[in-house]
Order: structure tokens, then sequence, then C-alpha cells
């Protein structure tokens, strides 16, 4: 095919312009079918040539011509690297604009020279070349030259960017890719493979497997701290479940036939062990973690420089490679005293700013946290917490707070909300990360407590002796050796900065996140009398009704701490009053959580729990006192109100649009029907609840409803540990009540007067008895 094309005799004018076309169309094709050329160099070198002016190749054809004819095994590949070097040329700039986004200029010709670079088998070719010395015969393996591997990475790097599928055929090579973590051991190399792996991972329709990877536990162990920091970017793609959009958008009644169908463990949470089976890793990480810097001079401005440099340097890969370059440039100033004034002059040189050492460290710190995170999230949670308070993760963050991790700057920061992947600065993303920390560290594990110091923990021991109560035995239990040094622990630490945020800072809704994880659980007065003395509960009340914060995840966050922290609490709820002393605060208050019960139903359920527990203890003066004071308390002691709340939480969801986010509703229903049950109000509420569909002119609409939900709530809760352990410790109520109360409801028997179906008449009986069928 390739002869008769190269001896037709050369066209002119517009024939010409066709036979360009003619021959992509031909590569084109070949390449779909298999048939014809196997790559665009098989073209006569002349014909090439001829072709290259007119169709803007720049000659790369020719060089890729080139480049296979030197880089056989057996070749010294000095030629080789010439032509490498000439082609990177070419393609660099292309890259440079596409990182910049100024792809104007790429985008107006047809063929821009990475695409034609692809075209005619340019990185099929560089993968050729790399992966031959494993493909040989030969006893003894020949070693490709390091300048020459590198180089090929970075024009497979540069062809990614620039030419779409590049990455994802890439990807598609499982060969390939295993390779590619073996060039990791070279240290030359590293910073180049750790680029193109991180890329084309990012796009790899199917999780790689960490076990596949030849020698990993030996590769990771040869890597120093910068370079399993590094590999940490790597990592986080495959141990991350795969993004299927925001994780609270996607419905538990898809969640539920997802696990249903898969069963077995993910290739994540495969990778998860995998990686905790490598002797040291969670160790060396930690190390990492809790690294201090030593701040450069200058470094006062370094916040401001951290935002410029940010918006230019991509990824912390490239960040080390300028690095790498800037102490190159230092060595060949101290050898080569003769290109001292053009090292002087360098833009390099003068564009690196001071504080690049901290720029450095904290981008390589968010990349360890968030690994740290995803695995104290996993399955294998307990080893993780095991292994993070033995190496003192904890005290070593508390360490680094006021010098690194929130070095205070009375600085605005638009806000973020709850998508931990947007597009911050790295002072930004490593604070979110660090909060993420905090709050996986913190949420139901006993080993919260390492989160204080000495003097704090026997402040708590105190707090129990005064109130005449058990210490909590997670508190005894804490191994005091492994907890925070210095006057402060890292949660009192986290509650001076929290105060001085402004109203619609990024942070807020984290900080509020991490707080309330550690209240989370089993209620502990102590816990709250330790933060209520701090002026916590003052603060929330501030943000909610006085700061003028818009951000519904910010209030929302507030919401549900001010719930775990006021539950169960009479002094919580005392100091409310004080602050809530006017008509005007408190209808700007029920105005907030009226507002989205979505976001404030887990706050609606502590009001009730708390009233129904105070209303019990009539013998007890200073409770009898606050609940006759208490305006929050009297709002909620008004059945029309709990019934309102009650209507309102049960019409707001359905069992298609139930989410993680918002299941809460469903289960603030229930708390507020299993306490009407204990006082054999059930009849009344569901009567109620009748007598409210009629009155909107939708009879059976509601109580259907409900009966689907609560359909749902076995079919989601009688099979998950956790999440009933959850209900029962956040609401003291017995989960065998909650599942009894659910089947009263749901009683077939339509003279039962605590079913559901005996307030629905027959004519609007409508219960999917499908809906849950996979």
């Amino acid at each position: 095919m390739a002869t008769p094309l190269g001896s037709e005799s050369p066209c002119k004018g517009v024939r010409r312009k066709s036979r360009n076309g003619n021959i992509i169309t031909n590569i084109k094709q070949s390449q779909i079918t298999g048939h014809g050329f196997s790559r665009g160099t098989q073209l006569p070198e002349a014909l090439l040539q001829e072709r290259d002016k007119q169709a803007k190749w720049h000659g790369i054809p020719v060089l890729l011509q080139h480049l296979y004819e030197s880089s056989h095994l057996s070749s010294d590949f000095t030629h080789t690297r010439s032509v490498l070097k000439e082609l990177s040329s070419l393609l660099s700039m292309e890259a440079m604009s596409f990182v910049t986004e100024d792809r104007k200029t790429v985008q107006e010709s047809s063929f821009p020279n990475t695409y034609t670079f692809d075209l005619f088998g340019g990185v099929d070719l560089l993968v050729e070349i790399l992966m031959r010395p494993t493909l040989t015969t030969l006893k003894k393996k020949p070693k490709m030259n390091d300048d020459l591997v590198k180089d090929c990475l970075s024009v497979l790097y540069n062809c990614c960017i620039c030419t779409e599928g590049v990455t994802k055929s890439l990807a598609g090579r499982d060969d390939f890719v295993l390779f590619l973590f073996t060039l990791m051991t070279n240290r030359k190399t590293f910073l180049q493979t750790a680029t193109l792996i991180e890329d084309i991972l990012g796009v790899k329709k199917e999780m790689i497997q960490l076990e596949n990877i030849p020698k990993l536990c030996n590769l990771v162990q040869s890597f120093d701290q910068q370079q399993l920091a590094n590999f940490c970017r790597i990592l986080s793609v495959t141990i991350s479940e795969p993004d299927l959009g925001n994780d609270d958008k996607h419905t538990l009644l898809a969640k539920n036939a997802l696990q249903k169908r898969n069963a077995n463990p993910s290739r994540a949470e495969l990778n998860q062990v995998t990686l905790l089976n490598i002797p040291g890793f969670i160790e060396r990480l930690c190390k990492l973690a809790t690294r201090k810097v030593s701040e450069a001079p200058g470094a006062s401005s370094f916040l401001q420089e951290l935002e410029d440099w940010y918006s230019w340097l991509d990824n912390v890969v490239v960040l080390d490679a300028f690095m790498l370059m800037a102490t190159d440039e230092a060595e060949l100033s101290s050898t080569e005293s003769s290109d001292e004034g053009s090292l002087a002059t360098s833009p390099l040189r003068h564009r690196l700013p001071q504080s690049m050492k901290t720029v450095h460290e904290i981008m390589y710190k968010v990349e360890v946290l968030y690994v740290l995170c995803v695995l104290l999230m996993g399955r294998q949670r307990n080893m993780v917490h095991k292994m993070l308070a033995e190496f003192r993760l904890i005290p070593g963050l508390n360490n680094l707070f006021d010098k690194l991790i929130w070095k205070y700057t009375p600085t605005n920061h638009v806000v973020h909300g709850q998508n931990e992947n947007c597009d911050c600065s790295p002072e930004i993303s490593f604070k979110i990360q660090f909060l993420r920390l905090l709050q996986s560290f913190s949420d139901h594990h006993e080993n919260k407590y390492l989160l204080l110091n000495i003097q704090e923990l026997n402040e708590l021991s105190a707090i129990s002796l005064k109130a005449n109560i058990p210490e909590v035995e997670a508190l005894v239990n804490t191994d005091r050796s492994l907890v925070c040094d210095g006057k402060k622990g890292l949660l009192t630490r986290l509650l001076t900065v929290m105060k001085r945020e402004p109203p619609d800072s990024s942070f807020r809704f984290w900080q509020a996140r991490a707080v309330e994880s550690f209240l989370r659980g089993a209620t502990s007065y102590a816990d709250q009398m330790f933060l209520l003395k701090r002026g916590l509960l003052e603060h929330i009340l501030f943000c909610i009704i006085d700061s003028g914060c818009k951000s519904r995840d910010v209030l929302q966050s507030y919401f549900d701490l001010l719930g775990e922290l006021m539950k169960f609490n009479i002094d919580a709820f005392k100091r409310f009053n004080n602050y809530v002393n006017t008509e005007e605060k408190f209808q700007m208050f029920l105005t907030q959580i009226n507002s989205s019960l979505v976001d404030s139903n887990m706050l609606v359920r502590c009001i009730v729990l708390s009233l129904d527990r105070f209303e019990s203890q009539t013998g007890d003066v200073k409770v009898m006192e606050v609940l006759s004071e208490c305006s929050l308390l009297s709002y909620m002691a008004r059945v029309e109100n709990r019934l309102s709340f009650l209507f309102r939480l049960v019409n707001i969801i359905n069992v298609q649009t139930l989410t993680q986010e918002n299941v809460s509703c469903l289960n603030t229903s229930l708390v507020v029907l299993m306490l009407a049950r204990r006082r054999t109000k059930l009849p009344f509420y569901l009567n109620a609840l009748r007598e409210k569909e009629y009155a909107e002119k939708y009879p059976g609409c509601l109580l259907n409803n409900f009966h689907n939900l609560l359909r749902f709530w076995q079919h989601h809760y009688l099979n998950k540990d956790k999440d009933s352990t959850c209900l029962e410790n956040s609401s003291c109520i017995p989960f065998s009540f909650w599942k009894e109360t659910v089947c009263m409801l749901l009683e077939q028997d339509r003279t039962s007067p605590c079913a559901i179906a005996s307030y629905i008449d027959e004519p609007y009986m409508d219960l999917d008895q499908d809906l849950l069928e996979d």
C-alpha cells in the first residue's frame, strides 16, 4: 500500500491538497482496521518531505522515521536522543500553551504538532522504545539511558495534555501501566514517571490493582520521603471509590441496589488492604504529615505567593520539577564558573519565590493527609486508628498547628461548600484536608480523646466528678502517653481559630464538622460541658442569628453541631435562653430552622428528645426551672408545633429521592412518633396526619408516602449494623424499640390503632408493594 502511494508523481494546486488529505485518511483507516501501514513513518521519506510544508507537519513524520531507525537496542542511542530533543522542542510549546490555557494558537492549526506526532505513530513508538528492554529474549537485559527515558516520558506527557484520546489509549494498555511503576525505582526518572502515571490512572476505566504492580513492597520501601509524598498522589486514585458525582445526590435506593449486586470488596478496598500490608507504610506517612518546615526568608508574604504560584503550577509534581531544576542550577553554578553569568540571569532563578520550600511541604502534606483520611474511612478503620495513635499523628499535627497549619491571616475566603475537590490554593486545600482528617479520626471512635492534652483530660474527669456521673470508659482507657503536648490540645486550638473565622469562610463548614464528630456517638455530658465552657454555644448562635451567614452548608453544619452540643444537657438549654433573650432573636432562630428543614432536622430531633427526657425529671428543680423559662423548650412542648414539624418532615422526602443527606428527616419523624408511642399518643398523631391530608385536599398522599418510606427503612437499616448503632447511640432509644415501632406502623391489620393502613380510606390506599424490588 505504501509503494503505490509513494510512486505517484507529484501533484499541484488543489490536487496536492487532496493528496495530503488522502495520506491522513489512509493512516487513520489503517489504525482503525489494522490493515495497511502499522505506522505513518512507513511512507517514503521523499513523499513525507514533499507534503510536509503544505500540511504544516514541521518535519515531524521524517523525524519519527529517524527516531525509529536509530532506536534499536544495539544502537548507542546518541542520535536517538538528539532526534527526540528536536521533536520535544516542537511539542513542548503546545503543551505549555495548554497548561496556561492559551490555546488559541494550537487550535488555529488543523493538525497541531502533537496531533501529527500521534497520527504518525509517535506515541506507539515511544512506548515501544521504553518497553523494548523488557521484551528482549537476551539473558542480560539491556539498560536504557536515563536521560532518554526521561525524554520519552516527557514527550508522552505532553501528548496526553494536548491530544484528546492519547491518555485513554495509554490507560487501556495494562502492560504499559504496570511497566511504568518499574521506572519509579530510578530517582532520575521518578518525577516524569509519577506525572504520567497520575494522568493515565485518572482516566483509566477500571481501577488498577496495586497487588499486580511488580515488587510493590520493595518499590515503596525504596522511596525517600519526597518520592513517597508524590506517590500518594497516585495512591489517592487507587484507594478512593470512583467518583460518580456528589455522593449525597445519589439515592439510597440506587446505592442499596448497587451494594446488593456487588457484595464483594471493591478494588479500592482491596488496594487499601494491600497498602496496609506494606511494613512501615503508615509510620512513614505519619512522619511526613508531622514533619516541621524551616521557614525560608521572606515567609511573611508566603500566603500571597501561594495564591499566585498555584495558579501556574498545576500540581506538586510540577513543583518538584522546578525545585529540582533550581537545585541543578545551584550545583551547576558551583562547578562551572563559566556559566555563572547565564545562571544568575536565568528566568527560573528570578521567578522562584523565597517561600517555595513552604509551598512544597504544604502540597506534600495535602496528599499524605488525603491518603490517611481515606484509609480512616475504610473497612480497616480500627487497624489504621491503632497505627495513627501509635505513631503519634495527632500530637505531631498539634505541634504544627500554629506555625504551619493555621498560621493566622485576617483574610476572607470564598465559600467552597462541601466539595473537597474544589479548585483551592494549597493553603486552603491543606486546611480543609486537615479538618477532614480530624473529622474522620474523631467520628464514633474512642481515640477522639487523643485530641486533648493531659490537663484537658483531667478537666473532663473533674466535670464528671462534679456532676456525680461516671467517667466515659473511652476516656479512662485513653493512653496518656499518646495525647497532645503543650498548653492546648488540638481540639482547643481548633475552637480558637473557629471563633475568628469570617461568617462565610470556606473553613466554617469543615471546622463545625470536625468539632461535631468529637461529640457524636453516645452523648457525653462532660464532653459537652468542656465545649460549653469555651463559649462554643454562644459562638454558634451568633453565627446562626446575628452574623448574616447565608451559606446553607455552613448553617447545616452549625445546626448539627448545636444539636450534639445541647442534646439532653439542661445547662446548654439554659445558656441558649440567656443568649436568645428577645422575641426578635427567637423568631430569627426559628426562621433559620424553618428555612430548610433538611438542614436543621437534626437539631429538631435533639430538641424533641431533650424535651421528652426533661419532662420525665419532675423531681429536679433546676430542670423544671429551665423547662418553664426556656423559649425553645416551650415552643416544642406545644403539640401543634411538633405535628407541624412531623408533617413537613414526611412531606419533603420520598423513597425515590432519599439520599444520605436527607434520610435523617425520616429518622427524625420516627423519633417524634416513637416518643408519642411511649406516651400512648401514637394514634392521636396518626389521626392528626390524616386530618392534615384532608385539610390539604390530598387524602392518602402523606400516609401512603410515609408507609413506603418505612418499608424502605426496614430494607435499609435492618441489614446495616453501623447505621443501627448510630441511631441507638444518638437517640438513647434501643434499636429494638425502633424496629418494633416501624413494624407496628406497617401492620396490615386495618383495625390496629397504631397501623398507618388504618388511617387511609380504602379508595386512597396506594401502597406500592414493588417499589423496593431489585
